[in-house]
């Protein structure tokens, strides 16, 4: 089956196709019956699905995706501003959790919500790993305040103190690493691509805010993060392929606590650039 594919009959040469391709490689040329793209402008799909979306008349097939398969944007389901406005002012970083766990099910849904989640030329780079083993959280913790520990000496006066304040609560039963938390869901892209980390951060920023809509609560590990790219022990631990890298962690399980109001924030700093007249 050819790349790409419109059905003349439907096809109102709207141009909304050509105009949306991230590429620019759809094109209408003078009298065709409907939009194609060049065989050898193919290479340059990057499989990202506008074409098939924008088109209300249901006339553009890619070869990955048929109109049919894609399910229709929904206005009922849609937010209103205010209503973004307080789901975003309302997410909290959850530190306290339940030992309830969280089934494996339920995060793979998490999971599922986040690879919808934009990423550099639609590449999809993120694959997940999932500490699901409350135990085993605790245990790669402990990794982790080994290699606190074994930066102690090295630290400026002011990182230092609170390191050994992480460490001192850790012995005393208190965990600042995973909060308690009874699940860790890890997300890897390769160590070699240029947009890694923020691919990783938008993916998981996805599933963060996806997460209070199942009632679950999470944070970002970044401790863990930050050991995983650094700690050998922890790194053989994980065991992740050579071409692998950690890009973030996030702490998942029910909240113990639920949050009654919006805290304030700074006021943003906001320069309007002006051009030069």
């Amino acid at each position: 089956m050819p790349l790409f594919v419109v059905d003349p009959a439907l096809c109102k040469r709207d141009g909304v196709c050509v105009a949306e391709c991230p590429t620019r490689i759809i094109e209408i040329a003078p009298g065709a019956a409907a939009p194609r793209v060049p065989a050898e402008a193919e290479e340059f799909c990057r499989n990202c699905g506008h074409c098939v979306a924008v088109c209300s008349h249901g006339a553009v097939t890619l070869a990955t995706m048929a109109p049919e398969q894609l399910p229709p944007v929904r206005a009922d389901r849609l937010l209103g501003p205010e209503q973004v406005e307080h789901f975003l002012r309302a997410r909290r970083s959850v530190r306290s959790y339940t030992t309830r766990p969280v089934d494996r099910e339920l995060l793979a849904k998490l999971i599922d919500i986040a690879r919808f989640a934009p990423s550099a030329s639609n590449r999809q780079p993120v694959k997940w790993l999932v500490i699901h083993d409350a135990a085993e959280v605790r245990r790669l913790a402990g990794l982790v305040i080994d290699w606190i520990r074994a930066g102690l000496p090295t630290q400026a006066t002011a990182t230092r103190r609170n390191n050994q304040r992480v460490i001192s609560l850790w012995e005393s039963g208190v965990d600042m690493i995973c909060r308690g938390a009874p699940h860790l869901i890890v997300a890897c892209a390769p160590k070699e691509y240029l947009w890694a980390a923020t691919d990783s951060a938008i993916a998981l920023t996805y599933l963060e805010l996806a997460a209070p809509s199942f009632g679950l609560g999470a944070c970002w590990g970044g401790f863990f993060t930050a050991a995983a790219r650094q700690w050998a022990p922890l790194q053989e631990t994980l065991a992740l392929p050579a071409d692998q890298i950690v890009c973030g962690a996030m702490m998942v399980g029910y909240p113990r606590n639920r949050f009654h109001r919006l805290p304030l924030r700074n006021e943003p700093p906001i320069t309007w650039h002006e051009p030069n007249r």
